[in-house]
């Protein structure tokens, strides 16, 4: 279900970089965080969110996660951002 929304959002950011930007500036409305993704590479978006009460949503692999963002790699974290 939230993966659909992801799918369908108007606004989104992908990749850790963009992800931490969004939730440091209030922006992200949800963040997706892959479960296959390395921890080194989530910790500072999982901390971040929680600061920031952020909703979280684990995905399973970086393949779906990329692919609901409809890209052709795997991504590590995605999010929503608020128009």
């Amino acid at each position: 279900m939230s993966l659909e929304r992801l799918k369908t959002a108007r606004n989104r950011t992908i990749g850790t970089k963009q992800t931490v930007k969004a939730v440091e500036k209030g922006q992200a409305a949800m963040v997706f965080i892959a479960k296959d993704a390395e921890e080194f590479v989530v910790r500072d978006v999982i901390r971040l969110c929680g600061e920031k009460q952020v909703e979280l949503v684990y995905v399973d692999t970086m393949a779906a996660l990329g692919k609901a963002c409809g890209i052709e790699v795997g991504a590590a974290t995605a999010a929503i951002v608020k128009a």
